[in-house]
């Protein structure tokens, strides 16, 4: 039996590197979080209710109960653009956002609304009709304001797991094609009052290489599946894992486990970059090191 859980974490492995057309390199993916969490992730895929291609067409059609978002996208960017204008679209105030901690470095900003939670109580205070619209849609888990601006960009990744699908909202956007996300390849530009919805768990990136920033709505939401067992696994996995990366916009706000221990583990990556400034090649040896210790240990238990 023990084996047979190796090949199938194997399997799905190898079936998450190759799935589309962008592949990260072999070397990176080995250390991604998505082949750790590629058994899971097939499962989301194999169950799925929608398409598992990288955009989904018609976003209403498969959810119509996010119409209300879209019906009511000017009173959401009313929200959002007083936000901007409280400075509260921003980078993380410390190390407590490991999801998007990277991101801060080239320009991303944002403002949660909610994280597989109900609204954050400065979300609630700041965004009531936002946060009023997503408390009547369940299948929404998480949901920011995100900026991008002019000069910004978002390197290729890959998100860790399959258990929702991404919503982007135009709030905001330069309505230009100078200002996109790509996804498998495919581009998509952002225009005010439309919508798009992607899978996340695709290689991904965006720029901003207009002269205007660029706000929207972004939303996970529940991925449906086809045997109800298979939903509340996912609902077990968001409620107990994805939901422990929640992010405080401000002091009150909850912050999930991940990230109370995330300022801990960011010490150790900052050694880590150093030692592959002083030696590229230690560092490799010891992070593949730490992989096959990982990998062996799973095979001796």
């Amino acid at each position: 039996m023990k084996w047979v859980l190796v090949l199938l974490f194997v399997a799905s492995a190898v079936y998450v590197h190759l799935r589309g057309k962008v592949r990260h390199r072999l070397g990176r993916q080995l250390l991604d979080h998505s082949t750790f969490m590629a058994p899971v992730n097939v499962l989301m895929y194999a169950f799925s209710r929608v398409p598992t291609t990288p955009f989904l067409d018609d976003p209403g059609r498969h959810f119509p109960e996010l119409e209300p978002l879209r019906a009511n996208w000017q009173a959401i960017r009313e929200e959002a653009r007083r936000l901007r204008e409280l400075q509260q679209i921003k980078a993380a105030d410390g190390y407590n956002d490991v999801g998007f901690n990277s991101f801060f470095r080239r320009g991303w900003k944002r403002f949660y609304l909610k994280w597989y939670d109900d609204a954050h109580p400065s979300a609630a205070t700041l965004c009531p009709r936002t946060t009023e619209l997503l408390r009547q849609i369940p299948s929404v888990k998480a949901a920011m304001f995100t900026e991008l601006p002019p000069g910004s960009e978002l390197r290729p990744h890959r998100d860790p797991y399959a258990g929702s699908l991404r919503l982007h909202l135009g709030l905001e956007t330069p309505n230009d094609d100078a200002c996109y996300i790509a996804v498998d390849g495919q581009r998509y530009s952002w225009r005010d009052g439309e919508w798009t919805m992607f899978d996340e768990t695709y290689i991904h990136w965006a720029r901003n290489d207009s002269a205007q920033n660029r706000i929207i709505l972004f939303c996970d939401v529940e991925r449906p599946l086809k045997f109800g067992w298979a939903r509340a696994f996912n609902r077990f996995v968001a409620r107990h894992l994805i939901a422990a990366g929640a992010s405080p916009n401000m002091e009150g706000d909850r912050t999930g486990a991940i990230n109370r221990l995330f300022k801990y583990f960011y010490a150790v990556r900052l050694k880590a970059k150093a030692l592959r400034e002083r030696n590229k090649n230690l560092y490799y040896a010891l992070k593949y090191l730490g992989v096959a210790l990982v990998v062996a240990f799973i095979v001796w238990i």
